[in-house]
């Protein structure tokens, strides 16, 4: 029989937490986490080799893979806690990936190497800039 008391923390049910990743959530989630492996793994080697070429650049990178760790956990985790904390670190994301996409078109000399969010997302097929948006449209549903 599955648990079906109430978390006073997030005032869900033990059984609801997981609704986050029913459905299309379950791509969501799966999207993050190949964001997550991307962003890290490049941030990674190029903080770790390569960081006094660009560190801006490199530093937004690094922010990047942490904003998508903090969203897939939050998915996973499920709760209405969670789910506010997701809904208002896509804002976040989505606001860094418009003002990195349009800081790379204007001022291009400021950046000698690309970030996720260069140009929009471009070198990641612009999942960078669909996904919070589509991230937030799935979180204001799943209220």
């Amino acid at each position: 029989m599955p648990d079906t008391t109430t978390d006073t923390e997030t005032g869900t049910g033990a059984a609801g937490r997981g609704r986050l990743v029913s459905g299309p959530g379950l791509l969501l989630v799966w999207l993050y986490g190949v964001m997550v492996v991307g962003a890290v793994s490049r941030s990674a080697y190029q903080i770790s080799t390569e960081f006094g070429r660009a560190p801006l650049a490199y530093a937004l990178s690094g922010a990047a893979a942490l904003v998508y760790a903090f969203i897939t956990y939050s998915l996973v985790r499920g709760g209405e806690r969670a789910r506010k904390a997701a809904l208002v670190c896509c804002a976040a994301e989505l606001a860094g990936v418009l003002a990195v996409g349009t800081w790379t078109l204007v001022r291009p000399d400021s950046f000698p190497d690309a970030t996720v969010w260069s140009d929009f997302g471009m070198g990641y097929l612009f999942i960078p800039v669909i996904l919070p948006v589509t991230g937030m449209l799935w979180l204001r549903r799943k209220r």
